[in-house]
């Protein structure tokens, strides 16, 4: 019998949640995706060192600022692994432009053709936005330019349907934070995979689209353990931390499809203007308090990485 991880990978697109070069390398993932935090993680290893240490000299012989030389190691080390997996790579529009459409359509368009000048077109990326309402019609206009957008800090379904209703290319819905959410509600509670409030909301967005017939791909994402994973098995596509994955691979036994398509509920098709996307996301407290908390902390690492190349400019 083949590993659990090979035979997720027969039923789901089995994504690297990290921008370790040699992890990647060794576990051979479809795609990688990564957020501010694995960028600032990545930027501190030593396989990073020289790409850092040349931008850092080219910024500064051209008067660059702290902001300019951080978008240019982003896409650096998106280009790295642009060459490792052979399909996209994530990148993150700033967290502070968040609630700005017109701001993050702009960063988009500059991440595209940052890329495309370093050989890597635009079919290999994916433009990763908050899931506000802002950042869902930032989407609608990249989409409709033919530029593919993954719709991070997902945490409810009125985010999912509006993301449909843009045509986004694809959602990250975070299914451990989530959970830690109503852990901590309950005292520090333990769920069952199949009781699990984070694996329930993926399994109704999932539901959802299949009933629907919505093209958009549902990529669950922020495991906390391989049993989450498990009961998500048959997802569009997941996105796994390298420990998480090596825990798949070292694990022997039958691994049954979870989700499938052809099973969907037939659930009817909603359409949110603004006012209805705003009142659904308000009336979840904790959708509403883990979007703005991981706004908030994509942003702390971001100004971490500006302060690093401060640091480093003035050093």
């Amino acid at each position: 019998m083949s590993s659990a991880l090979s035979q997720l990978r027969e039923m789901t697109t089995v994504v690297a949640d990290t921008g370790d070069v040699d992890a990647i390398r060794a576990l051979k993932p479809v795609d990688c995706t990564t957020n501010p935090s694995i960028v600032l993680k990545a930027l501190q290893s030593p396989a990073f060192e020289a790409l850092v240490a040349r931008e850092i000299a080219a910024g500064r012989k051209a008067g660059k600022s702290a902001l300019a030389i951080a978008d240019a190691l982003a896409v650096g080390v998106g280009t790295e692994l642009a060459a490792l997996v052979p399909g996209r790579v994530s990148t993150e529009v700033d967290a502070n432009l968040s609630f700005d459409t017109a701001a993050s359509v702009t960063k988009a368009r500059a991440i595209i053709k940052a890329y495309e000048a370093n050989g890597v077109g635009r079919d290999r990326i994916l433009i990763k936005l908050a899931s506000t309402w802002e950042g869902i019609r930032a989407a609608e206009v990249l989409q409709a330019e033919g530029i593919d957008c993954n719709l991070t800090l997902l945490f409810c379904q009125a985010q999912a349907m509006a993301c449909a209703e843009a045509g986004v290319f694809l959602i990250s819905p975070f299914v451990g934070r989530i959970t830690d959410w109503y852990s901590a509600k309950a005292g520090g509670a333990k769920f069952a995979p199949e009781e699990d409030p984070g694996v329930l909301s993926v399994r109704g967005i999932y539901d959802y689209y299949k009933s629907n017939g919505i093209k958009t791909v549902v990529m669950g994402a922020s495991f906390r353990n391989v049993g989450q994973i498990k009961a998500l098995s048959g997802c569009d596509r997941l996105t796994i931390s390298p420990a998480l994955l090596n825990e798949l691979e070292a694990e022997v036994a039958a691994l049954p499809r979870a989700l499938d398509p052809a099973k969907a509920s037939g659930v009817a098709r909603v359409s949110l203007d603004e006012k209805a996307f705003r009142w659904a996301l308000n009336g979840d407290a904790m959708a509403t308090e883990k979007l703005a908390e991981g706004i908030r902390l994509f942003d702390v690492d971001h100004q971490k990485l500006l302060k690093m190349i401060a640091d480093r400019l003035a050093g």
